[in-house]
């Protein structure tokens, strides 16, 4: 790679695999920022780093401490100055490549034929360093392109540029689909905006089937910004039939307008494992579980609309003995014929008078508005956007949530084991878009939802999370050890920055650039979906973002969305 057209901007002086690597500045200090991405070339090898810290140093602290300046003339004290004053950065070095020669040098053509697989070349872990003054330049965009991914790879997305250069940094969606991921950051920090990006992206190129849990109502309709009240456009708005709104209750609109479809929950829908879910946030006791299986073996599926049409407290007097006891029907009855502890029984039924009452729960779903209708959307490589409407409260949607995702956990199971077996067809990949995540997946919640398990098991059943969420501390560490890609913005709690890079090599030298990232439109991208670790100024959500991804239109003609089949996906 020639380095006619980037100039060095210094030479390795120290450094090391776990100690990073330090590199004395040959140009001003004010041309390099934190996050750079420079490339060191050495012998057969090019690494690839990232820009960690900049250090002020003298040849000796006493050239530091005396400005030279206001004794010297001012050639002579600059003289000074450049022999003894200096900038190392502090590089963290990320990945190492085989150097390729330059095309139409005499070391070309001996160089190929000693390498004729293009795969011998691609991007790998750091293993050894870089020799002493070896220079370092600023990456080139075929720096970037050989490890991100060019223009001509399908399932190459942009999601932004680098802050020097800006050279276009790309994901991989095919993999970036493979394993659960994390957009994370700070309230007003833009994760919603780079969430319809990707989500964007997915649908476009058809990476997999996509389904948004919509708390706010923010994805799939147009909106208005809460920051700037500006138009935002929805996904619906440009993908049309691609993208299927739903509402959550019978006859539910959104901000006035007609959803596609609406979601009801037929009472056999309900487990008691939906139930137990709910501990938190109903404050159920110990007992819940043990008056919960009592209630399925008396029941079986009718066992919430068996225990929410009986009585509570109603007694009859007894013939034998005049006293009252309790009426055939109550859950006194129920609690005492059975065996269960009358209390308990009492006081899950008071509990679960906040679920009873929610009209999205019904005996018997209206034709084309039950949960199946979702999960055929999916099948059928449509994207769902389940917006809660005015249901937005957390009983709501840990409710639905989880209903739902066990569902789908049982389907894709259920089609992976066939395809499997009996050699049916392959199941399409689906992401399922989670928003406040961290009120499904804390550490007292987590061990007993679904998306726990989509996180931990599901990659092999073609299943996967996208977890948005501002607080990643308060997300269980076991689900956070199972996120392949994680991108986030500027997050100011200490335990947050922790979270995000927990796992992660480097982590020590990427906690001070996490946190003095600009507060919006730039984040670090990190993980499974990306070679390395790379500041990214994110693309911006509005026109000029429509035009590049669908055309002049800006509207979707569905021409090009089936490399997710090209690939194999589905």
């Amino acid at each position: 790679m020639s380095d006619t057209n980037s100039p060095t901007i210094g030479y390795i002086v120290g450094g090391g695999l776990q100690a990073n690597l330090q590199v004395r500045l040959t140009v001003p200090a004010d041309q390099l920022q934190e996050g750079g991405f420079v490339v060191i070339e050495s012998g057969d090898w090019v690494y690839c780093g990232l820009v960690t810290d900049l250090m002020l140093g003298a040849t000796n602290p006493r050239f530091a401490d005396e400005q030279s300046e206001q004794r010297l003339p001012e050639s002579l004290a600059q003289l000074l100055h450049g022999q003894t004053l200096f900038t190392n950065l502090v590089v963290l070095p990320a990945l190492m490549m085989a150097r390729i020669p330059d095309i139409g040098t005499p070391e070309y053509e001996p160089w190929r034929k000693a390498h004729p697989d293009d795969s011998e070349l691609q991007p790998l872990p750091v293993k050894t360093v870089p020799a002493h003054h070896a220079p370092v330049r600023r990456a080139q965009e075929e720096d970037v392109s050989r490890i991100f991914g060019g223009p001509d790879k399908p399932s190459s997305f942009v999601i932004g540029k680098t802050r020097e250069g800006d050279l276009p940094i790309r994901i991989d969606l095919a993999k970036f689909v493979q394993r659960s991921a994390g957009i994370f950051g700070a309230t007003g920090t833009g994760k919603s905006f780079l969430t319809r990006i990707i989500l964007a992206g997915l649908i476009k190129y058809d990476a997999a089937s996509v389904l948004v849990f919509d708390m706010h109502n923010e994805y799939g309709l147009d909106d208005i910004a809460s920051d700037t009240s500006k138009p935002v456009t929805g996904l619906k708005s440009k993908f049309g039939s691609k993208v299927q709104v739903v509402a959550l209750g019978s006859g539910s609109q959104i901000r006035g307008k007609t959803p596609d479809a609406h979601l009801t929950i037929a009472y056999s829908d309900i487990s008691t494992v939906d139930i137990e879910m709910l501990t938190r946030e109903l404050n159920l006791k110990e007992t819940t579980a043990t008056t919960l299986d009592a209630l399925y073996q008396s029941f079986h599926q009718d066992w919430f609309q068996s225990f929410m049409t009986m009585d509570l407290g109603t007694t009859v007097e007894d013939e034998a003995t005049g006293k009252k006891v309790p009426a055939p029907g109550s859950v006194e009855h129920w609690a005492m014929t059975n065996g269960v502890n009358v209390m308990a029984a009492q006081g899950l039924y008071s509990k679960l008078r906040r679920v009873f009452d929610k009209p999205y729960l019904v005996p018997q779903c209206p034709a084309g508005s039950s949960l199946d209708v979702i999960l055929q959307y999916l099948e059928r490589k449509s994207h769902v956007v389940l917006s809660f409407g005015k249901y937005e409260s957390d009983l709501d949607y840990l409710l639905v949530t989880n209903i739902l995702t066990r569902r789908i956990r049982e389907k894709w199971e259920g089609m992976v084991n066939a395809f499997r077996s009996q050699g049916e067809k392959e199941p399409r990949p689906l992401v399922i878009a989670v928003e406040e995540a961290h009120k499904i997946l804390n550490r007292e919640m987590a061990s007993q939802t679904t998306f726990s398990t989509i996180a931990r098991e599901m990659r092999k059943y073609y299943v996967t999370l996208l977890i948005i969420d501002q607080r990643p501390s308060q997300i269980d560490d076991e689900v956070m050890s199972q996120l392949g890609t994680r991108i986030s913005g500027w997050l100011g709690d200490d335990s947050d920055i922790a979270a995000v890079l927990s796992g992660l090599a480097g982590k020590d030298a990427l906690r001070g650039m996490l946190s003095r990232l600009q507060p919006k439109e730039e984040v670090l991208a990190l993980g499974w979906g990306v070679p390395m670790p790379i500041l990214v100024r994110s693309r911006r959500y509005d026109d000029v973002f429509w035009k590049e991804l669908l055309g002049d239109g800006g509207k979707d003609s569905g021409s090009k969305g089936d490399w997710g089949d090209r690939l194999g996906m589905g």
